[in-house]
C-alpha cells in the first residue's frame, strides 16, 4: 500500500498578519477560544482555515498537557477523566470522517446561539458556574460519557469553541469547579484534535505558515495558563471573566450582531 504524498504549502505573511495570529494564538492557549475566526478574518478561505486551526490545536493541548504541575489534586483530576478518554477517541474519529454536508451559515449561527446562552446563564445564573467540584457525585455516570462523545463528533470535523463546550459540561453537569474542569478539559483535548490533524494532514490542507505562527503563540499561552493561572488563589475568578470576554466576543462575531444593527438604520 502506496501512502499519499505530503504536500507542506508555504507562504509568506504580510507582518500584521504574523502579530494578528501569534497574540490572537497567546491568548486562545490561555483559554481555548475561536480561532478558526481569525484565520478566516486573515483571509482563509473556511475549509483550509478548518484544517489550519488543528495546528495551533494540537501545539496547544500538548504544551498545556505537559505544563500541567503535578500534586495529587492533578493525578485525582486526570484519573478521574480517564472516564471520558473512550468516548472522546471515538467521537473525534467519527467526527474526523464524517460523510455529511453542513451548511457552514447555519453552523456557524447555531454555535454563535450556543455560546449566547453559555453567556446569558453565566452572567445571570453564575452560582452553576462557580461550584466546587462535588465529590460526593459520581462522574462516571452514561449522560456525562455520551455529552463527551457528542462533543466529540463535533470536534472530529470543525473543532470551533470546542474548549467552551467541554467546560460547560465538565461544570454544569457533571459539577467539577471551572479550575477542575480546565485541568480535565487539557486532557481530553488532545484525544479531540488528534484524529482529524492527522486526516488534515495527509490530505494537505493545511497552510503551515499560519498554522507554525498561530500554534507558537498557543503553545506559549497553553503553557503559561496550565503552569501559572489555573494554580491561582482566584482561578475560578479569573477563568470566569475570561469566559465572560471570550463569550460575549464569540457571540458578537459568529451570530454577525454588529450588521444586524447597521441594517436597521
Amino acid at each position: 500500500m502506496q501512502l499519499p504524498k505530503l504536500k507542506l504549502k508555504f507562504a509568506p505573511l504580510e507582518t500584521w498578519i504574523y502579530i494578528l495570529l501569534f497574540v490572537g494564538g497567546f491568548a486562545a492557549g490561555i483559554i481555548n477560544t475561536i480561532t478558526l475566526s481569525l484565520l478566516i478574518f486573515t483571509g482563509l478561505p473556511a475549509d483550509l482555515a478548518n484544517a489550519t486551526n488543528r495546528v495551533g490545536a494540537m501545539v496547544q493541548t500538548i504544551t498545556a498537557i505537559g505544563s500541567v504541575r503535578r500534586s495529587k489534586r492533578t493525578r485525582f483530576l486526570f484519573k478521574d477523566g480517564m472516564w471520558f478518554l473512550v468516548p472522546a477517541i471515538v467521537g473525534s474519529v467519527i467526527g474526523a470522517f464524517l460523510a455529511v454536508e453542513i451548511d457552514p451559515k447555519l453552523l456557524r449561527y447555531i454555535i454563535g446561539a450556543i455560546m449566547l446562552m453559555l453567556l446569558i446563564t453565566l452572567v445571570t445564573n453564575p452560582k452553576k458556574w462557580a461550584g466546587a467540584t462535588d465529590l460526593q457525585k459520581s462522574h462516571k455516570t452514561v449522560a456525562n460519557w455520551l455529552w463527551i462523545f457528542a462533543i466529540a463528533i463535533y470536534a472530529g470535523f470543525l473543532q470551533m469553541g470546542i474548549g467552551i463546550m467541554i467546560l460547560a459540561v465538565l461544570v454544569l453537569v457533571a459539577k467539577y469547579s471551572l479550575r477542575d474542569a480546565n485541568i480535565i478539559k487539557l486532557m481530553l483535548a488532545v484525544i479531540l484534535v488528534l484524529p482529524a490533524f492527522i486526516v488534515f494532514v495527509v490530505n494537505s490542507e493545511i497552510q503551515w505558515v499560519e498554522g507554525i505562527t498561530l500554534a507558537i503563540g498557543q503553545g506559549v499561552g497553553g503553557f503559561i495558563g496550565a503552569r501559572y493561572i489555573l494554580f491561582l488563589p482566584k482561578a475560578n475568578l479569573i477563568i470566569k471573566w475570561m469566559l465572560i470576554v471570550i463569550l460575549s466576543v464569540s457571540s458578537v462575531i459568529l451570530l454577525k450582531i454588529p450588521q444586524l444593527i447597521l441594517q436597521l438604520f
